[in-house]
């Protein structure tokens, strides 16, 4: 035990403890609040531990954090029974020795819970808890494609008050910045569905508070999602291209120039949109260019976390569609729209959102029978699901329109009437 403790070898040291107690492995996992399996990887030198894994095992086991440090000396040369301890590991408990007065502060600082907090063995969360929450928002999201908003907010927004007291109770723990990834995932969700309901003032709490618990988590692709979500917003609903256009921006400086392709092109979408609400038509077109560059790449594969659904050349070209409107482009749109429009199985959200787009496309083009029956097929969607999302923007496309009022027109017109008195108009 001496010489495990004078080389921090944990796994030694938690071994010794379990035998002088006469533990099995299932009794000191309870006793640490740690699965089995977990303790089972540490003791047969599987699993590398950080510094705050050292510092919580040795708070949870009782063992005073100076005696890390017993000995003093080298430590000894690895014999036989030692071989299947990972140097690598051996080296990082050198920078704990070094370390430990530090530690042995934090211990103290982090005795002082605040009133009402659960006592450190008591904690309610483990390595497990992150990934079912995480597993919980990634379940609504699918369900998202399907299901009005305002049926999954409310699941939503309680899942984001979950998550956030589990990352309290991860204060202090090795849990602590997996749990702020599940929080900022939370809470990105909820942001998106209030921004499908219209309530700019809650999304735009939420998607701070995502950025913010993504900061925590130190995960790089779980920031710039955050960040480019949060420049989406702002570009697309709160209509704030230039604020949108520095958050996708800064968004890229932080993911650099080696991340995934759907990362890259997903990001690039976000900017080309933002340029074009500036009214930037070459960097708006330099930026879906490249976008598509990265969508053909042979490595656009499988999405990486936090993305959920494949992000391919008909997402891109929906998004070039879009670019293409903003920019007084028809005709150019038009073309786009029908790339982004593939046989299979889409979010019918989503759809109706491209519908109403494609519909002004059409619009100017001098095409209005077809731009109203798109409208009002968008709005039929749009109410179908509650989403205001969809039904402001078919709003906006019929304010927009300036000509005369053919008999198509007079139709989205008493849809729309019949939206705000709650009352059918025979027709």
């Amino acid at each position: 035990m001496a010489s495990a403790l004078a080389t921090c070898d944990m796994a030694s040291v938690i071994e010794g403890v379990r035998t002088e107690r006469g533990w099995s492995q299932g009794d000191l996992a309870r006793a640490i609040d740690y699965s089995q399996s977990w303790v089972s990887r540490v003791v047969n030198g599987q699993q590398s531990l950080t510094v705050s894994q050292v510092h919580d095992l040795a708070r949870r086991l009782g063992i005073p954090l100076h005696l890390l440090r017993f000995g003093g000396g080298p430590p000894p040369q690895a014999g036989p029974a030692e071989k299947g301890v990972d140097t690598t590991r051996r080296r990082d408990f050198g920078r704990v020795v070094a370390a430990s007065a530090l530690l042995t502060a934090t211990a103290a600082s982090s005795a002082a819970a605040p009133p009402g907090a659960p006592a450190a063995g008591h904690r309610s969360v483990n390595e497990t808890t992150a990934p079912a929450l995480r597993s919980i928002t990634g379940g609504q999201r699918r369900m998202d494609a399907g299901s009005p908003a305002r049926h999954l907010l409310p699941g939503a927004v309680a899942h984001v008050h979950l998550s956030e007291h589990m990352l309290a109770q991860a204060h202090g723990t090795p849990f602590h910045a997996e749990l702020s990834a599940a929080a900022s995932e939370a809470s990105g969700f909820a942001a998106w569905l209030h921004a499908d309901r219209g309530d700019t003032g809650s999304a735009r709490t939420h998607y701070r508070t995502a950025v913010v618990r993504a900061r925590q988590a130190g995960v790089r692709l779980l920031d710039v999602y955050m960040l480019g979500s949060l420049a989406a917003f702002e570009t697309d609903t709160a209509q704030d291209p230039h604020l949108g256009l520095g958050l996708a921006q800064e968004a890229g400086r932080v993911l650099g120039p080696s991340a995934h392709p759907t990362a890259r092109a997903w990001l690039a979408c976000v900017e080309a949109l933002a340029h074009a609400g500036t009214g930037d038509g070459p960097a708006a077109v330099r930026a879906i260019d490249r976008a598509e560059r990265e969508a053909a790449r042979s490595a656009n594969t499988d999405p990486p976390w936090p993305w959920v659904f494949a992000f391919d050349e008909a997402k891109v070209a929906g998004y070039r569609a879009l670019v293409d409107v903003r920019l007084s482009r028809p005709h150019e749109a038009r073309q786009a729209f029908a790339e982004a429009f593939t046989p299979r199985a889409a979010n019918a959200k989503q759809s109706a959102v491209l519908q109403v787009e494609l519909a002004s496309a059409h619009a100017e083009a001098g095409d209005v029978d077809e731009a109203f029956r798109l409208a009002r097929e968008a709005l039929t969607t749009g109410m179908r699901f509650e989403s205001e999302r969809v039904i402001g923007r078919v709003r906006a496309f019929r304010r927009r329109y300036q000509g005369s009022r053919p008999r198509c027109a007079a139709d989205l017109d008493e849809q729309l009437l019949s939206l705000v008195t709650g009352v059918t108009t025979s027709g």
